[in-house]
């Protein structure tokens, strides 16, 4: 593997001026006047969005921050089976040198950038709570990393870049955290690479799957004997409604991703539409600010291969079926090593918490949180981080799991 080098977001002005010309020609549909969110995202909203990003919005701006705020470097990966893939990722290091590594993994529509809040935090150095050397991987095919060229990258390859390029920045035992996306890939890696490097796995994704009465005969029992709770019910409720009505997305990415991989790579107003209603629709009232929006749009729109490269790991992982790729989120997998759930309640998939317990062994933190979706880095930084920190802090169940490495300050 490759050393590291140092990164800067370098977009042309040439891909800037073509954006622009893009936006000046689009052309928008017609909208039924009562239409509001049932459609889709509501025309209103996206005309707005455009005119900003048109004239207004300035991505050197948004860039020069990004730059200035996150420390990223590049470095080559070699993946067996595959060609070496030059990976983009953000490494910032607290300032205490027994601070605990922490991989985060990303997730569709999400990059580095749902990370952004959440580095400072948990870098920082205190006595009261641990702190962590931070790496923020952007998988194959988003943001600044390159893309993979041959079919059937999955889940496998996923997890030997991410262990990889912990082992190749001296991280010899390190703990993981995601949410979508990175909740399969950090799975992998706790089923691939634990106990030996991967020692722990936290993830803000509450998957599971229903209780089976050979391995969870109580668990099973209770759901026959023991009403829902008013959260439970309104939990699978709204589970019941991303998969009836909200997961359209999926079907199309894990089935046709080249076919929809044309309409985003050529209009920025397809693409910004096709993110900005899971941005709306997964959180929990999150007031997104219009420049945030296409902040995290751009990033798409200027990635190194553009944005139907970060669909592929619908079609790879699920190899063409909706079937297999719902099975990859609910598949349980031996790991040997603590697990941690952290449950908002406006997330895509808000499952019982007797449900997790068969999908992964050793789950030993579990905690609810009254408010916050699917985007929870990003969304609830603050209430992400203090669970990590309960998690992995002092007479938390997952303290010195990484050998001589507690996180504080003295």
């Amino acid at each position: 593997m490759s050393d590291e080098s140092a990164f800067k977001i370098p977009v042309s002005q040439e891909s800037i001026s073509l954006l622009h010309e893009k936006l000046r020609l689009a052309t928008f549909p017609d909208e039924l006047p009562d239409a509001g969110w049932d459609y889709g995202v509501p025309l209103a909203d996206i005309r707005r969005l455009v005119a900003r990003w048109l004239d207004g919005y300035g991505w050197r701006h948004h860039e020069a921050l990004l730059n200035a705020e996150l420390p990223q470097f590049t470095r080559d990966i070699p993946v067996g089976g595959y060609d070496t893939l030059n990976i983009h990722y953000v490494h910032k290091r607290s300032s205490i040198e027994s601070a605990i590594p922490l991989l985060f993994v990303h997730g569709w529509p999400g990059s580095f950038l749902e990370a952004r809040k959440l580095v400072p935090i948990l870098t920082r150095d205190s006595p009261d709570h641990p702190s962590f050397h931070v790496v923020v991987v952007s998988l194959p095919g988003y943001g600044f990393s390159e893309a993979p060229s041959k079919k059937k990258f999955g889940l496998d390859q996923y997890a030997e870049v991410c262990n990889k390029l912990m082992l190749a920045l001296g991280y010899n035992e390190y703990v993981t955290q995601g949410g979508d996306w990175g909740y399969p890939i950090t799975r992998r890696i706790a089923h691939l690479y634990g106990p030996e490097h991967s020692k722990a796995w936290h993830s803000n994704f509450g998957a599971g799957r229903f209780p089976s009465p050979l391995t969870q005969p109580f668990d099973f029992l209770a759901l026959l004997l023991i009403p829902f709770n008013t959260k439970v019910r309104q939990g699978l409720e709204r589970t019941q409604r991303y998969l009836t009505s909200g997961s359209g997305y999926s079907a199309v990415q894990s089935t046709k991703p080249q076919t929809l991989g044309y309409s985003l790579a050529d209009s920025p107003v397809g693409l910004l539409a096709w993110i900005y209603e899971t941005l709306v629709g997964w959180t929990d009232g999150y007031a997104w600010d219009d420049d945030e929006v296409l902040t995290w749009v751009s990033i798409f729109w200027f990635s190194r291969r553009g944005p139907t490269a970060a669909i592929r790991i619908y079609y790879e992982v699920g190899e063409g079926t909706t079937e297999k790729l719902n099975a990859a989120f609910d598949t349980a997998e031996s790991t040997s090593i603590p697990f941690g759930i952290s449950r908002f309640p406006r997330d895509i998939v808000a499952l019982p918490k007797s449900w997790s317990r068969s999908i992964a062994n050793h789950l030993v933190f579990d905690r609810e949180h009254e408010s916050g979706g699917h985007f929870a880095a990003y969304e609830k930084p603050t209430e992400l981080s203090r669970d990590l920190w309960d998690m992995f802090g002092r007479g938390g169940p997952a303290f010195g799991v990484v050998k001589g490495r507690d996180g504080y300050a003295l």
